[in-house]
């Protein structure tokens, strides 16, 4: 949309996330796109990039390392060690590393205790540059993040740990925006990478005013669909940031239709009409929830090759009938010229009325009656249900004075429910919430729901299997 928007005469960067090697390597594949719509350099975006995921990491580290050096020599901060819960992180897909000991070897190798590792997009640490105005902004939210508890069950701060500096010193590039290109040569500004169904899923603040005050049309992303990362980019980033939009375009497949229509991974390419018109569920619960924050969406089919006219038609038809501006895409054939017509209507759009930037839930809101209002009004569920865990989460937060911040909603991106085997629009459903953690760096709860996971594990066959060096060439990276 960029290229395209770029090629009918407007001035237009995007602003877009880093790709994470976990999934580079796993099952999705690389974050720059694909055919003739695509970031440039791709091979170096998508692994080392500019090394800003391995200053988040080992900043993050650096943190965890401090702290057990606190335990190992039982510092004035009395911190207790079953009550930390700052974890680890690493850029790859490892579920070995889920939940660890650390400290085993003797008493010179520190304090044994139950530990875990996160993917680095779960890391707080990325989470908080992304939502920081500037560096300074950042030093505030790494002094203010939670990372344990003493033995009077008083907070510890990462500030009272000490590493705060050090942290922000490994952090010096990591900061700044990198520019790089479209194939096209569009300018795109890429930062940050928090990943979609566990943190909120856009990149940076800082990337994405650079791009607006360089261009007149700013394309960005939020990861995942409507119910997970439009709902934290506007409740989180947009709100954070005094961030609006002039025009939404929610991107549907044929294929992800056919899922929602009652079709297995397998019977996806064979031409049906049918399944597709029963998957439309899912998009118009999309649709309704872009019209509840104030939006005006335009829906965009990435049109796949086994796609037909007749699939493409009856969506367009469903769209016409609901009065939803529609677009077939063909920008990974054939380039800016296969997106010109969404371009087109997301002018027009733009053009009708003022840039919105509505939210669910007001901030004062309870922290039950937030997690609600985007269950109900995002999700379509019947109401939220909470363990016995997440009760002790939420009296805690209240206790500690964290009911004021935005909700962070984990939850499987398979399905509007939080059951990935719920295809279409389920109705009839609840929420089930097993545990609210603290962010207080971030700026934020996260809400675990279902089975999400922080540290993804590798499918049966990875990414990485198809992945050479051949001739000083990367090969098989996609």
């Amino acid at each position: 949309m960029a290229d395209a928007l770029a090629k009918l005469g407007h001035r237009t960067c995007a602003a877009l996330r880093e790709p994470s090697l976990g999934p580079c390597f796993g099952i999705k594949g690389g974050g720059t796109g694909g055919g003739e719509s695509q970031l440039s350099p791709s091979d170096d975006i998508n692994l080392h990039f500019t090394g800003d995921f391995h200053a988040i990491t080992a900043a993050h580290n650096l943190l965890s390392a401090a702290i057990d050096n606190h335990l190992h020599f039982s510092s004035d901060l009395d911190l207790e060690s079953r009550k930390v819960s700052w974890p680890r992180v690493l850029d790859v897909n490892d579920r070995a590393l889920r939940n660890v000991v650390v400290g085993l070897g003797g008493k010179t190798f520190g304090m044994p205790r139950q530990g875990s590792f996160d993917i680095t997009a779960a890391s707080e640490v990325m989470a908080m540059l992304c939502l920081a105005d500037d560096a300074e902004d950042l030093r505030v939210r790494i002094d203010r993040t939670l990372v344990g508890f003493n033995r009077k069950g008083e907070p510890v701060s990462a500030g009272q740990i000490g590493a705060t500096g050090a942290m922000l010193a490994l952090l010096r590039d990591a900061v700044h925006p990198n520019l790089v290109q479209t194939k096209y040569g569009t300018p795109a500004v890429v930062h940050g990478g928090p990943f979609a169904n566990i943190a909120h899923g856009c990149n940076s603040v800082i990337a994405t005013k650079m791009a607006m005050h360089f261009a007149d049309w700013v394309v960005t992303e939020a990861g995942f669909g409507f119910d997970l990362g439009a709902e934290k980019f506007f409740d989180i980033k947009c709100r954070s940031a005094g961030l609006k939009t002039a025009a939404v375009v929610i991107v549907a497949t044929i294929r992800a239709l056919k899922m929602h229509g009652g079709k297995g991974l397998k019977e996806l390419s064979p031409p049906d009409v049918e399944s597709v018109q029963r998957g439309i569920v899912n998009l118009e619960k999309h649709i309704e929830s872009a019209k509840l924050l104030g939006q005006r969406p335009i829906v965009a089919i990435n049109r796949f090759t086994d796609d037909t006219d007749g699939e493409i038609a009856a969506v367009e038809a469903w769209c016409a009938s609901q009065e939803v501006p529609f677009a077939a895409c063909e920008h990974f054939a054939r380039g800016p010229d296969g997106a010109i017509d969404l371009a087109n209507k997301v002018v027009e759009v733009a053009q009708q009325g003022e840039p919105v930037g509505n939210t669910v839930y007001p901030l004062d809101a309870s922290v039950p009656d937030k997690i609600d209002a985007v269950a109900r009004g995002i999700y379509g569920a019947k109401g939220v249900a909470f363990t016995g865990q997440a009760r002790k989460d939420l009296a805690q937060i209240e206790a500690l004075g964290y009911a004021n911040l935005p909700i962070c909603v984990a939850k499987t991106q398979s399905s509007l429910s939080d059951n990935p085997a719920l295809r279409g629009r389920p109705s009839d459903f609840e929420i089930t919430v097993r545990n609210v953690q603290i962010n207080a760096g971030a700026g934020f709860l996260v809400v675990l729901t279902g089975d999400v996971l922080r540290m993804p594990g590798l499918p049966r066959k990875p990414q990485y299997a198809n992945v050479d060096l051949v001739d000083g060439t990367i090969k098989g990276l996609r």
